[in-house]
């Protein structure tokens, strides 16, 4: 469709599409990736499975008391092998591992790392972003005062000449990375890319890989990829620190009081509990003791996770069944595919986004602001839009595909009679 006749009558069939669907005066909201009420009823369960005459743990430990920085033992060995990390390098924390991200990083900024006891705040410290990317990562380091260097990715991951190319500045101190489905884009890390990334040279001795393993177990199909050990991987080449590994049940159980991980090779967890027990005296054994209670043990997660791909996988299947339909073969978009994770990336004609996103809120369909998915919120492209389907209800996500269809048509058709 190239003439501008035909362009004219695209445009005036998208804008009538949009009116109809803007007049229904809906309120959807798609901007986040939040579990949904019926995934937070699975998890239930912890409500009542610690009892106030039953608040030890299996070895003996009062749940209810002082000490066990490291998290108890059981839930870290029930744990251990799904995350690949040895129980004994594997901490449990709190709810929210961006908590245990934020405290690791500003230790290092303040006293050094395991390897090299040079301040990271000292100087100038600058981080490697793969984008499209994690929004709360960027808002973190931005905060802590790390320059942030964007690289791209393509289907195995990080581009890693182009992340090399970085670490050979000493003020790299190491780079972001949600090895499986990716933060937007549903991406998982190859083996040989992990591989790769783990014996890059890097002029900074204590370069980091900031390992979030957010969606690790957030499977969508049955037939879906491991998780890679990455401190075998890193051990093997010569760099036994470099993995810092976060992860948390916020998506598994309740997102408000779940639990999180930190996994490190041993000098690391040991630089880590040190600096952690100056400012914590332990964290909320009796929410861990539910966990252990509730799961069981590691096939119980395996399980639980399975009742959660029943319920969101219908959504996805939802949005990517209108994009196909609305969208397919027009070259106005392409989208992932994801097959696993929180999100789909829709990535449209440059220069779009900012008002497909505007459309969608005046026609009653909240979007993540364009930009979210790059450092300090600029996409040079301008045309990337992260889809989070999992909070609303089946019916809901329908209609905001089917309005985010409506307004990508719209924009899109208005830049290409632009010229």
């Amino acid at each position: 469709m190239t003439s501008t006749p035909d362009l004219e009558s695209a445009l005036e069939a998208a804008s009538r599409a949009y009116e109809e669907f803007a007049s229904r005066g809906l309120s959807l909201d798609i901007t986040r990736g939040k579990p949904g009420s019926e995934q937070l009823d699975l998890a239930d369960g912890l409500l009542t499975a610690v009892s106030g005459d039953d608040v030890r743990t299996p070895g003996g430990v009062d749940a209810r008391n002082y000490g066990g920085i490291e998290g108890i033992v059981e839930l870290r060995e029930l744990f251990s092998p799904l995350l690949k990390v040895p129980t004994e390098q594997l901490l449990a924390g709190g709810n929210a591992s961006l908590t245990l991200m934020g405290q690791a990083l500003t230790f290092a900024l303040l006293h050094g790392t395991a390897v090299s006891g040079d301040p990271w705040g000292a100087g100038p410290h600058r981080l490697i972003c793969p984008v499209p990317g994690y929004d709360r990562h960027f808002t973190l380091a931005e905060s802590l005062g790390f320059e942030l260097l964007s690289i791209p990715m393509d289907d195995e991951g990080p581009i890693v000449a182009e992340a090399q190319r970085l670490a050979e500045d000493e003020t790299v101190k190491g780079m972001w990375l949600v090895p499986m489905y990716s933060n937007p884009t549903g991406i998982t890390i190859t083996p040989e890319r992990a591989a790769q990334l783990a014996a890059m040279p890097a002029a900074a001795p204590d370069f980091t890989l900031l390992w979030d393993n957010a969606y690790g177990l957030h499977h969508l199909r049955e037939d879906h990829p491991e998780n890679l050990d990455i401190l075998s991987l890193c051990a093997e080449a010569g760099h036994p620190e470099r993995p810092w590994i976060f992860a948390s049940t916020s998506k598994i159980t309740h997102a408000g009081s779940g639990v999180s991980f930190f996994g490190a090779g041993p000098e690391t967890m040991r630089w880590f509990i040190a600096n952690l027990g100056k400012i914590a005296i332990g964290p909320d054994k009796v929410n861990q003791l539910r966990h252990l209670r509730f799961f069981g043990d590691a096939e119980g997660v395996v399980d639980h996770m399975r009742k959660h791909a029943e319920i969101i996988a219908p959504k996805f299947d939802a949005v990517l069944d209108a994009l196909e339909t609305g969208l397919g073969g027009t070259e106005l978009a392409t989208w992932t595919k994801p097959d696993g994770g929180y999100f789909i990336t829709l990535t449209t004609l440059e220069g779009t986004a900012e008002r497909i996103v505007k459309l969608a809120a005046e026609a009653g369909v909240k979007l993540t602001p364009a930009g979210a998915t790059h450092p300090y919120g600029i996409d040079p492209g301008g045309n990337v839009i992260r889809i989070a389907p999992t909070m609303p209800s089946l019916g809901d996500v329908e209609l905001a595909a089917e309005g985010l269809v409506a307004c990508v048509k719209l924009a899109s058709y208005e830049k290409l009679l632009a010229g």
